[in-house]
């Protein structure tokens, strides 16, 4: 990211006797309080601890008395910061999409859907959020320039496009059987394995979907019922450090030109 230059600013200020006079700033414009507070807020100081102690207790207290007591817990020491690392790894990353806008990030809720599961446990035992290409859709549908996901026995890091609906899904396969662009997308993925990334989707069909040639030499895509691409593995210490909204960023940079085939290909 191009460094910024810094240029010396002049500020106004209400002298004793009602004229505005010109004070030179020391570091540019003051910012307003509340412009202070929200930039403190959105910078990423660490999650509570690399063990995730809050997520064991809540797999053995599933019940909202004793969620009740703890919500503040769960709320500084893990969705708020969670809020501030994909707020601030945006900022780092929207440049380089030169084509579409990142969207606003997005922290999953705390609280199981229930409805259609025998499992009745009523939160989930970990905390998810995701930065999402704008206008490509809400949740796993959506081409996500990063989705980053901790539990106290798993991290999990990726990009891509989880779950594709139907008219993604055609378009996506469309996009395989071309020679151009699937042509480009394998060179893409070739590139990421290399550098240490996994590929995975959603689901993968047994069979090659109708219409299609069996022996297509890219097959194993056209299985796919969504595609993504898994970080190499983080390290948890970097959980409590500042340190990993530049991890975050390092790897995320690699996957640019993957989420903006998708987001090109499946809009």
């Amino acid at each position: 990211m191009a460094e910024r230059l810094l240029v010396a600013v002049v500020s106004l200020r209400s002298s004793p006797y009602g004229r505005r006079m010109a004070i030179p700033a020391r570091n540019g414009p003051a910012q307003p309080r509340a412009a202070r507070s929200r930039d403190r807020a959105q910078r990423f100081e660490g999650f509570a601890d690399t063990e995730g102690r809050f997520f064991r207790a809540l797999a053995r207290n599933q019940d909202r008395d004793w969620f009740a007591v703890h919500r503040e817990e769960y709320e500084r020491g893990w969705h708020a910061p969670m809020q501030a690392l994909l707020t601030e790894t945006r900022a780092r990353l929207e440049p380089l999409y030169r084509h579409e806008p990142l969207a606003a990030p997005k922290v999953f809720r705390i609280y199981r859907d229930v409805r259609f599961s025998k499992d009745k446990s009523p939160y989930k035992t970990h905390i998810g959020g995701y930065v999402a290409v704008d206008g490509t859709g809400h949740g796993p549908s959506a081409a996500a320039a990063l989705y980053f996901h901790v539990a106290a026995d798993e991290l999990f890091v990726a990009a891509g496009q989880y779950m594709m609906d139907g008219t993604q899904l055609a378009s996506f396969r469309r996009a395989i059987v071309d020679d151009g662009q699937g042509g480009t997308l394998q060179q893409l993925l070739r590139k990421l394995t290399r550098a240490g990334f996994g590929i995975g989707s959603h689901d993968t069909l047994q069979r090659v979907p109708r219409g299609f040639d069996p022996d297509h030499p890219r097959v194993d895509l056209l299985k796919r019922k969504g595609l993504i691409v898994t970080f190499p593995a983080l390290p948890r210490r970097l959980l409590v450090s500042r340190k990993l909204v530049d991890w975050l960023t390092v790897h995320t940079k690699r996957t640019v030109p993957l989420v903006e085939w998708l987001a090109a290909v499946t809009a």
